[in-house]
């Protein structure tokens, strides 16, 4: 234990990114578990011909609940930098908190607070406040789905168009996960669609889906797939971005 106690203080130190990060493939699914804690590190170094780029990527999730298991406090944080020998190729942060207060069986209220920056976007920071109605549409054996929406107030700026916005924004996501009985491996695919109130053409989308494999108790590999679009920029123009993660994590 003393070294995965050393091994998480080295990733907490590090943590601080990405853009539109899955909430949902955050949360730590723990049924009884009062305290969870979850963090991936990655580093990579390469040099081409003497250009040299270093890419750091990290995430750290932590998950509490009370003693009735009916409030949940969810805390993340995730940090990329891509740097070469010439200028960052992309910095990015990402920080969001949430609580949950689990009404029922079926029925949950939760509030959040966000923070994200991005250089490669034309909207490289945005911050904002939310709250909303969850609920847990399919519970079988080896299934679960989980739907969500939320009233969002957001703050953008983009240094591109030289704008700041303030938005009301409506937030639905639709979430299912599947674990075999074998706990062999697990698979989640997660869906946002985030159109403004005033202008539902204004809107986002986000599509995740995620592939954990545990080798041991504690440690696992894992493939994520994230696709994000924004059908209206500052600039009046579109935005996607795809990525493809293959990683290691820790859980606790």
């Amino acid at each position: 234990m003393l070294r995965h106690f050393i091994l998480i203080l080295f990733l907490i130190s590090t943590i601080a990114n990405a853009q539109l990060v899955n909430i949902e493939g955050k949360r730590l699914q723990t049924d009884s578990i009062r305290f969870a804690l979850n963090a991936d590190f990655a580093f990579n170094h390469t040099n081409n011909d003497g250009t040299k780029v270093n890419q750091i990527d990290g995430a750290l999730t932590t998950q509490f609940k009370s003693k009735d298991l009916r409030k949940i406090y969810l805390f993340l944080g995730t940090y990329k930098l891509i740097d070469s020998d010439a200028k960052n190729l992309q910095n990015s942060w990402f920080l969001h908190g949430r609580f949950n207060y689990k009404m029922n069986q079926v029925w949950r209220l939760e509030s959040f607070v966000q923070g994200q920056y991005n250089q490669l976007l034309v909207v490289e920071q945005r911050n904002l406040v939310g709250a909303g109605l969850r609920a847990k549409w399919m519970d079988e054996e080896n299934f679960t789905g989980y739907l969500g929406n939320s009233y969002i107030y957001e703050v953008e700026h983009s240094n591109k168009a030289n704008t700041r916005e303030y938005n009301h924004r409506n937030s639905t996501y639709l979430t299912l996960s599947y674990v075999p009985e074998s706990e062999k491996f697990s698979v989640a695919n997660t869906f946002y669609y985030q159109p403004l109130y005033h202008d539902f053409g204004d809107y986002r989308i986000l599509e995740q889906f995620r592939l954990d494999i545990p080798l041991s108790n504690w440690f696992k590999v894992f493939v994520i797939y994230d696709y994000y679009f924004d059908s209206k920029t500052p600039l009046k123009t579109r935005e996607y971005t795809s990525e493809l993660e293959i990683g290691v994590g820790i859980s606790l």
